[in-house]
Formats: structure tokens, sequence, C-alpha cells
């Protein structure tokens, strides 16, 4: 007998429980890999206790949650398919540049769900962070069904009343850094959607993608059943059966009858076609299209006959007026063929969110961010022990000495929440720890989002003492273990004036960071943050309109989450 077949057969006399342990050491995609092998491997690998293992192998929940979320799941491979295409990808802190006072969506595992939450700029009371109720809203959710697809539910108000708005999850990339809400055609008839190709969304003009969202959003509201990010699972899975019922009759509904998901769409007719701002018929329209189609290049005529009017240098303000109108009429052209290419791939119009990777460039751990596309951005979370980074990661706290002392005439503090990252000077002799502020709590923002509030020289500790002679606060007094200097903002506003000041990072034993600014002796005392632990005793506030509520796009200065209603 061959080695190999030895091996094969070694392998395949393997009790389940031995195959189990084994199976830690590989990937869902090599456990998927190892059942197309051979029916007898399929079979062993298929077992339920195998994919008990790769749900802990993904490492996005406790294995008490697991065997919880089982209940309203088919199978433990179907629970772990959720888990790697869409728990670990979503996870993490997303942010978006306006309004400037931040726009933080962290997102958290719910039940069977993921559960974005925006952090609503605030401020901290005498209880401080970790005993005070954070004030949160819901922005969307994506909940799997039976068979461990995706469902996606965007949260949002109307008429002073809280709404749910059923779509599409397009798809989900495991690097993803962009999450994107869109409008997307769909067919009634699988067979058919391979006749056009589809125009992306994105790169419709953005009145015509706004439009679009607008319009769906318009029509396909459901009234919310009420969102707890607290532990009660019973609650959290009748929840889940309702949502995924989208709109039917919710009380007579088995887990078996989550297939019938079909979210609420709009009809793609003429009645859209004029919504969007353009008469006749819609689908006389398509082959008027179809034959601009074919003559591409009539159209290069506006152009040239628009350039040459240039180069003569006319004087004739009607030739010049002639020429202006022509050009705007061929843009015009050009925006209807894209939008009608764009809807003529689908009987119908949804919701939809797409999870991509693209290139970002970014400027002290803050990305580069398109001011017209409804997108959250995804933040980079470093773990401090295996990347040698130790104050990597979500820190929160307040100004002022000594740390959450609050007063009668201000009983609260705002609330700064910073992203802590590591780089190289620009001539790469200093390694440096970099403090961007991607939320702050006041009325009125005093710097902007993606600010670095502080830069200090992290790899060269210094013996400077603490400035202030009091080092308690109440019953706790602060020993520092190490400091190090740099710089903090102190003045001005925006990135290419921010005034920065010379500043010192004292790191405390209890492992508390303080920012103290020289010349002011300012402090900013900072903490690490557990953000889904502060989210399950928070406070639930009502979101925005359902597309401001995904990405406010218009710059502000001001709080515009805080609604002041309270749902729970």
């Amino acid at each position: 007998m061959k080695i190999g077949d030895l091996l094969s057969e070694l392998l395949l006399s393997l009790p389940e429980d031995v195959f189990a342990l084994i199976s830690r050491f590989l990937s869902p995609t090599d456990v998927c890999n190892l059942s197309l092998c051979c029916k007898t491997l399929r079979d062993l690998v298929d077992s339920e206790k195998i994919w008990l293992v790769q749900c802990e192998v993904v490492k996005v929940l406790p294995l008490s949650e697991i065997v919880q979320w089982r209940a309203g799941i088919s199978s433990y491979k179907a629970l772990c398919r959720f888990l790697v295409e869409v728990t670990k990808p979503l996870v993490g802190v997303w942010v978006h540049q306006n309004p400037e006072l931040g726009n933080v969506v962290y997102v958290m595992s719910g039940f069977l769900s993921v559960i974005g939450c925006r952090i609503i700029p605030q401020e901290v009371g005498s209880l401080g962070i970790q005993e005070g109720r954070l004030l949160w809203s819901p922005v969307f959710e994506i909940v799997s069904g039976f068979d461990g697809s995706a469902r996606f539910f965007l949260h949002g108000i109307d008429r002073e009343s809280s709404y749910l708005y059923p779509g599409f999850v397009t798809s989900i990339d495991k690097c993803c850094n962009v999450l994107l809400l869109e409008v997307e055609p769909k067919r009634r008839e699988i067979e058919r959607r391979a006749e056009k190709v589809l125009f992306p969304f994105c790169k419709l003009p953005f009145c015509d993608r706004r439009k679009l969202l607008y319009l769906v959003t318009g029509h396909v509201g459901l009234p919310v059943p009420e969102l707890s990010l607290k532990d009660d699972k019973a609650k959290s899975l009748e929840r889940r059966t309702m949502l995924l019922k989208s709109g039917g009759n919710w009380s007579h509904m088995s887990l078996e009858d989550e297939l019938c998901y079909d979210p609420i769409q709009v009809e793609i007719n003429d009645e859209l076609w004029t919504h969007l701002g353009y008469g006749g018929d819609f689908r006389h329209v398509d082959d008027e299209v179809q034959v601009q189609g074919t003559q591409r290049k009539s159209l290069s005529k506006y152009f040239r006959s628009g350039i040459k009017s240039i180069l003569r240098r006319s004087n004739s303000t009607g030739s010049s007026s002639s020429s202006a109108k022509q050009q705007a009429s061929c843009s015009s052209e050009i925006r209807r063929f894209n939008l009608q290419k764009f809807l003529s791939a689908g009987d119908f119009v949804g919701l939809s969110v797409k999870a991509s990777k693209i290139k970002l460039t970014s400027y002290r751990g803050w990305p580069s961010m398109h001011e017209t596309h409804f997108a959250l951005y995804k933040l980079p979370i470093k773990i401090p022990v295996e990347e040698n980074q130790e104050y990597a990661g979500l820190w929160g706290g307040t100004f002022g000495w000594p740390p959450g002392k609050c007063t009668e005439d201000k009983p609260g503090k705002a609330l700064f929440l910073l992203m802590l990252t590591y780089e190289k000077s620009q001539d790469g002799s200093e390694r440096l720890l970099v403090g961007t502020k991607i939320l702050e709590g006041t009325h009125y923002v005093m710097h902007p989002n993606g600010s670095a509030m502080f830069v200090v020289k992290i790899g060269s500790p210094t013996s400077e003492i603490f400035p202030f002679d009091d080092t308690t606060n109440g019953e706790e007094k602060y020993s520092f273990e190490c400091c190090y200097t740099g710089e903090g903002i102190a003045k001005g506003y925006g990135f290419r004036y921010p005034g920065y000041k010379p500043g010192s990072l004292f790191v405390t034993s209890k492992g508390l960071l303080m920012f103290v600014l020289k010349e002011t002796k300012t402090v900013l005392t900072l903490q690490r943050l557990n953000l889904e632990e502060l989210l399950k005793k928070g406070v639930c506030v009502s979101p925005l309109p359902p597309c401001l509520n995904f990405t406010y796009l218009t710059k502000s200065h001001t709080n515009v989450f805080a609604s002041g209603q309270r749902t729970s």
C-alpha cells in the first residue's frame, strides 16, 4: 500500500472527537476543501462537532454564545458561514468625516446578527465613563437567516416614528475598509438576471444616487420591533423572527419560514422614472438609449465642435452660448443613458449594503474620505500584545484635573474618543504614538474630525515629573510609571494650522494615559474602553432619517445626532 493511501486510511479511521481537535489547526476554508476530496471525508467534516470547533476558531464569539446562537440556525456550519462572511469582517469602529464633532459607528455582535450603533457626542457626568450610561442610536442591522445567509435592515426615523428599511447584502469583503449604502436592481426571475450588464451604482452622478436612495427609503419603511442590546436571548430570537418576516404576519412563523424573506422593493416603471426627474415612457427611453449606444461617435461631434469654437476664439457671445448649450445637452444625455442602463438591469430596485476593500490614503491614522458617497470607513485596530503596540486602540476621556471632577456650573465634561496608532517620524528615526480624535462631546466643535490631539515620541521615555503636586483623586492616588515627550493640539482649527504646543504623556500604574500641555497645564486623561460593554448598559436615542442616519454628508460643526428623544 502506498504511503498516501495509508495516511488517508489513518485519517479516515480517526474518532470524530480526535478529528475535531485536529481541525482546530485548520481554517473553515481548509475544512470545506477537505469535504471536496471524497464522500467519506465530506461526511466526516460535515458533523456538528467539527463546525462547532470552527465557530470557535473564527474567534468572534465565546463558546457560550456560540451554543446559544445555534438555537436559531440550521447547523453550526451555517452559523460558521455567518461568522466568517459577516461578523468577523464588520465588527469594529467605523467613522465618517461629517459632522466634525464625530460620526462613530461601532459594529458589534447582537443575537444571530451584527448591529451598527452610533455613539452620540455627549458629556460625561459625575459617575464617569465606566459607570455612566452611554447615549447611542441604531444605524443598521445585518441578521442571519436560518441557513446562515445575511439580510440587511437600515434604521431611520420618519415623522417622529422609528422605522426599519429592509434590503439586500450585496457583498462583504473579508478585509473590507468601506461600507456603502446603495440601491440595487433585481430581476424577479433569476435566470433572466444575466441578460444585461449592470451599470455600477457608484458611477452614477451624486444627484441620481441620492434621489434613488431617498425614493426607495420613502417606500420600504416598516415599524420597528424594539431593539435592545441587553442579553435577553428569548426576546432577541422573537425579534429576529419578526424582522425576517419583513412586514408579514409575524405572529405565526417558524424558523423554516424565514427562507421566504423578501424585502420590500420599488417597481422600475414610468412612475419611478418621472420621480427621478425624467419624463416620457421608461421603456421607450430604453430604445432611444440603445440607438445612442450604437452611435457613440456622433456624441464626439458635440465635443469636437465645442473644442473648435474655443480654438477659434470667437468673439460672438451667441456662438459660445450655443456651444455651452450643446455641451450641457450632451452631458444630460450621457447621464440619462447611464441611469437608464443601470435601471434596465432589473424589474425593481431595493436597498443594499456592500462592504468593500479599496485603496485608502490616510494622515495620522485618519482615512481620506469621498465626499459624495453614502459610506462609512473602518479604522484598523491593532492587537497591542501581538503587534508590540501596547497603547494602540480605542481610548476615551475628558479634559481637566483632577479627572472626572464636575462642578455645579459644569455638571458634565465633554467626552473625547481617540484612536491611538503608531507611526514612524518623517525621517524614520523616531517611533511616534498618535492620538487621533474621532469624537468630541462639546456643543460646538473645537477640532475637526481626524485631528491629532497629541503626537509623542514613544521610543524615548524621559524622567519628567508630573506637574501637579496633588496626585490624588478622592481616595485614589496616581503613581506614574513612565513619561514621553511630544506635542499636543492647543488652539487653532484645521489640519494645516492646528496650533501644536510642547507636552508630555504620562502613563499611570493602572493603565491611564494623561497628556499634559506644558504651557497651560491642560490635562487630557484617557482610559481604554470596551464599547460593547458600555453600549449594553447605555441609553438608546432616536436615529436620524434613514439616509442621513447611515452617512451624514453635510458639513456641520454642531451635534446633529442629539435629538434628546430617548427610546429606551
